[in-house]
């Protein structure tokens, strides 16, 4: 699969649809992406292509919303890189997203193409999650350290040893007194080793996505969306309270929809959109990837950027295939490790996403000003 200039609005709306209303504003790196297709498309490789080639995971790390007053030099991701090859002696084959969702889903293109490197459809995430210790590796007993993290004044640090919430700790510290954010690159592994501690074929699901959402027109019924996107409706209605606090490492949101026919619908976030209630009773939760979309665009709405008296529809699509899979997901991802205790959402049956097809025939279109200006306070 090959990702090309005219797919930048179908990669971008797909890896927000991802982000679960967090991740970042992938829209701000489209000019990015637009001019590094131009030169030609970026090919997206399986794992299993590579065998045991050494490949970086790579993205940000920090407050997305910093960008806009510390802006990139673009070589934050190089250095990191050079300061981990210096460090472990590994010359990487290729490179791949940690986190392929939000911001995170589209800044390791403009990277391979920079480095000359293969680019490979895995990440460690399979949606936007805010922990380093989420990542499905540790999750799985892997490393991601050493890590070496860069940032735009020029600092850079290389992480090494602990374990993986002391390392979620330290990196933090380091990008706060940074100035905002960080280019992050984790530890070389074996390709192959994603085909068991990485969620598969991420950046192919985002592609996907996008290019149906592009179909959907404008005022799409909800059962029209649902269907496009490989989704679970709970439910439409009018945003009739939201409420802010700084409860946790990141803060905590409570959004409250008047949902016709679905009941009063409460939707727990954080960066993420983690918990949706029905009249009090759990009918989604982290891992699935919940979506709040504008009821008249279907552009994905940002938990930052939610406001009284939007007309949404809360979407639910499914869980990462690697999350699925594991009975203890809940534990890693799942409300309760966000501190909202234990919520058994209703199993539904994992629905296949959409496939990467080539666009309609009309113009693609990018996600509305609903996705957000900022995003949430960390990646």
């Amino acid at each position: 699969m090959e990702v090309t200039a005219g797919d930048v609005d179908a990669l971008v709306t797909g890896v927000l649809l991802l982000g679960s209303g967090g991740g970042g504003d992938a829209r701000v790196y489209a000019h990015v992406l637009r001019s590094v297709l131009a030169a030609g498309p970026v090919r997206l490789h399986s794992p299993a292509e590579l065998g045991d080639a050494p490949v970086l995971p790579v993205g940000m790390l920090g407050g997305t919303r910093v960008l806009g007053e510390k802006l990139p030099s673009g070589d934050e991701l190089p250095a990191a890189v050079r300061a981990l090859v210096r460090w472990t002696g590994v010359t990487p084959a290729a490179v791949m997203p940690f986190e392929a969702a939000g911001l995170n889903g589209v800044l390791p293109l403009p990277l391979a193409h920079q480095l000359g490197l293969p680019l490979v459809d895995a990440d460690l995430m399979g949606r936007a999650l805010p922990r380093v210790d989420q990542l499905t590796r540790v999750v799985a007993g892997g490393a991601v350290t050493p890590m070496a993290l860069a940032e735009p004044a020029g600092q850079t640090v290389v992480v090494e040893g602990g374990d993986p919430v002391s390392t979620e700790l330290t990196v933090r510290a380091f990008v706060a007194q940074a100035g905002g954010w960080a280019g992050a690159v984790m530890a070389p592994a074996p390709a192959a080793a994603a085909l068991g501690d990485a969620c598969l074929g991420t950046l192919g699901r985002a592609l996907g996505l996008g290019r149906a959402h592009a179909g959907l027109g404008d005022t799409p019924a909800p059962a029209r969306v649902a269907d496009a996107l490989g989704g679970h409706p709970v439910g439409g209605g009018r945003v009739v309270d939201v409420r802010r606090s700084p409860v946790g490492r990141f803060g905590r949101a409570a959004v409250t929809v008047d949902a016709p026919g679905a009941g009063v619908l409460r939707i727990e976030a954080e960066n993420e959109y983690l918990l949706v209630l029905a009249d009090g009773e759990p009918v989604a939760a982290s891992p699935e990837v919940i979506v709040l979309l504008d009821r008249r665009s279907a552009a994905p709405i940002a938990a930052d950027a939610v406001r009284s008296g939007d007309d949404v529809l809360v979407l639910v699509l499914p869980a990462p295939p690697w999350w699925a899979a594991r009975p203890d997901a809940a534990v890693h991802v799942g409300p309760q490790a966000f501190g909202l205790g234990p919520a058994a959402a209703a199993p539904r049956p994992v629905r296949p996403a959409p496939a990467a097809e080539p666009p309609a025939p009309h113009a693609v279109r990018s996600a509305s000003t609903a996705a957000g200006t900022g995003q949430e306070a960390r990646r």
